[in-house]
């Protein structure tokens, strides 16, 4: 099956489009096939990391039978987070491509950071630390993934396009706000003689457990009154900050198959019987009970060093048991 089934923002078919198009996009596409290919890899990383976030949740972010582009129809808390985690997969990747000079346009970052740094760990604040001027290219990141990801809606306002492009610029500013700030200290003997710091990228984990959590707080919004932007649902409820998701639509309950929502239910799925979180069976199950499976498995075992140099083995059936949604 082609990968490009498999994302959620394929640059392999938005290029083949390209003898249509016009600006920043097209001229990606036609010019930059480099940067196509952090792209491409940024969103695969994307859905990788969505899996990862929600594989103990009743939607665990599954591209199976095409489910994840029928939840991307819809404007509920799960698409924003998709959008949201696919920028922040496509800027990640664009910058690391660039520090990894696989970008023949880009270089390391050499401005000075915006704000005075901070002395790192166990350092005084008496002692200067310089900027090493090579840092991360966060900002060629951000400015090829803005291009590429929303110069198509560059003449559209309608809600849904507002919603994309909020939850779009979440992620994007999401790996901004992990950026590393990396400290060392040159000199012989340790003397510490040229002392420097740069930013670095984050781990993409943390980038996407802080995504997570504003998808727990995601913000429910509604067309404003001036029909160009959107206000919270609710007047209780304060307006959501650019690094916040927001979405209009309330979730689907994924307990049962629903071809419309692209729900696959929870049928079959794995569950914890001993746990009360959402991973449980009682939540996941959504109340029609589990059962217990059991299998065997062959494995390794009675490992034997043989000198020289060989690992000799025997073989041993490992039985384990599972639960498994009815």
């Amino acid at each position: 099956m082609a990968m490009g089934r498999h994302l959620v923002l394929d640059p392999g078919r938005i290029c083949r489009k390209t003898r249509r198009m016009r600006g920043k996009q097209a001229q990606i596409c036609k010019k930059e096939p480099e940067v196509v290919t952090a792209i491409t890899e940024g969103s695969k990383i994307g859905v990788q990391e969505c899996q990862y976030q929600f594989r103990f949740r009743k939607w665990n972010c599954t591209t199976a039978k095409r489910s994840l582009k029928k939840v991307l129809l819809r404007d509920t808390r799960e698409t924003g987070f998709v959008n949201a985690i696919t920028a922040a997969g496509i800027i990640f990747s664009i910058t690391q491509a660039c520090s990894y000079g696989q970008l023949l346009d880009c270089s390391c970052e050499r401005s000075s950071p915006p704000a005075a740094l901070p002395p790192p760990p166990q350092i005084s604040t008496e002692e200067r630390w310089e900027w090493g001027g090579c840092s991360d290219n966060i900002n060629f990141g951000y400015q090829k993934s803005k291009e590429f990801m929303d110069d198509r809606f560059r003449k559209r306002s309608d809600l849904k396009t507002l919603l994309l492009k909020h939850n779009y610029e979440a992620g994007r500013l999401a790996v901004q706000k992990h950026m590393k700030l990396v400290y060392k200290c040159h000199g012989m003997s340790g003397s510490c003689a040229v002392k420097s710091t740069w930013r670095k990228l984050p781990l993409f984990r943390e980038v996407g457990n802080y995504l997570k959590e504003r998808f727990d707080g995601a913000a429910k919004v509604m067309p404003g009154n001036d029909g160009q932007g959107f206000i919270p649902e609710g007047e209780t409820i304060k307006p959501p900050t650019k690094e916040d998701i927001v979405y209009t639509e309330e979730s689907p309950s994924y307990c049962e198959p629903d071809k419309k929502t692209g729900s696959l239910g929870t049928q079959g799925r794995h569950c914890n019987h001993s746990s009360i979180g959402v991973d449980g069976c009682e939540l996941l199950c959504c109340g029609r009970g589990y059962e217990a499976v059991r299998r065997t498995h062959r494995v390794n075992c009675n490992c034997r060093f043989q000198y020289c140099c060989d690992v000799q083995c025997e073989t041993c059936d490992r039985r384990y048991t599972y639960s498994r949604c009815l």
